[in-house]
């Protein structure tokens, strides 16, 4: 029988809160964490630096207090310039990773440059050095019993879908599987389950509107203004397939966290529902999927 809803876990993103500068609005983490207990969700990543505390004991207690397993999650870090050793940011956050409990650290192959509306190519050293860090983190946490993976993500050093296949052919570093992301930097996240499923070991799920999605592949409109002009909607309510996606994962044996995670930007404290409204959504589309594949 699948258990998809057992395995649940939210990001939060999907609340707006966000470690780029002038984002949006970022909501307070008690209203956050409760309303993933309130929705029946069991996990939660993280979330940027400053949302929850730093102190490794206070942040597992915070968790505790809203009965949410701590994941992990998003950790922007660069891997590719040789002045910077990224085992020293890491090391410390692994130790944080280990005292909560925490399983996966999601590594964003930050470029230096603040948000995610720009990057730059690397060279064949600048990818030598690269692959040596990221497998030089990949090991570090194996020694904690954390996995560390590698999110492709728009305006990181791994967005394209050669950069997705450098880091499966080059590298030992499994993927956290974000659809969305995927799908704007021209890789198919579907194909990519079906012939890389042993190298999934994370997965963010969001649902895009393709035809938004395009104008950010384009160039036509940034990231930020993608998500802005309603570029993820609801699992279920987009193009993604994502049904699909998860019934592959689960017949290739898939055993990780299905972390709902679509971005959103908020103007202000909402004065409705608020992001929990879409997040809800999600829930009783992947409850519903369970039902309809365990019939």
């Amino acid at each position: 029988m699948s258990t998809i809803t057992k395995r649940l876990a939210a990001a939060p993103i999907s609340w707006g809160v966000c470690e780029v500068p002038g984002w949006g609005h970022q909501l307070e983490a008690d209203r956050v964490l409760s309303e993933m207990t309130e929705l029946g969700i069991s996990a939660t990543e993280f979330g940027p630096a400053g949302f929850l505390p730093e102190q490794a004991t206070q942040r597992a207690e915070v968790l505790k207090r809203h009965n949410l397993q701590a994941i992990g999650g998003f950790f922007p870090v660069i891997l590719h310039d040789p002045s910077k050793n990224p085992l020293d940011v890491v090391s410390a956050e692994l130790d944080a990773y280990e005292a909560a409990g925490a399983s996966v650290m999601v590594l964003a192959a930050e470029t230096g440059v603040a948000g995610y509306d720009q990057r730059h190519e690397l060279d064949a050293e600048g990818w030598e050095l690269f692959g040596r860090n990221l497998d030089a983190v990949v090991k570090a946490a194996a020694d904690k019993g954390i996995q560390a993976v590698v999110h492709p993500h728009v305006g990181t050093m791994i967005e394209s879908t050669s950069d997705v296949d450098r880091v499966l052919n080059d590298t030992a570093a499994n993927l956290c599987l974000d659809t969305g992301h995927l799908l704007i930097g021209g890789t198919d996240p579907a194909l990519l389950v079906r012939g890389y499923a042993a190298r999934i070991g994370h997965t963010h799920l969001k649902d895009v509107r393709t035809a938004v999605a395009q104008r950010v592949q384009a160039g036509e409109i940034s990231y930020t203004d993608g998500v802005k002009a309603g570029m993820y909607v609801p699992l279920g309510q987009g193009d993604v397939g994502i049904a699909g996606i998860v019934r592959d994962l689960l017949d290739a044996g898939y055993e990780g966290w299905f972390t709902m995670e679509q971005d959103t930007i908020l103007e202000a404290e909402p004065t409705d529902d608020g992001p929990v409204r879409d997040v809800r959504q999600s829930v009783a589309f992947l409850r519903q999927l369970e039902t309809e594949i365990n019939r």
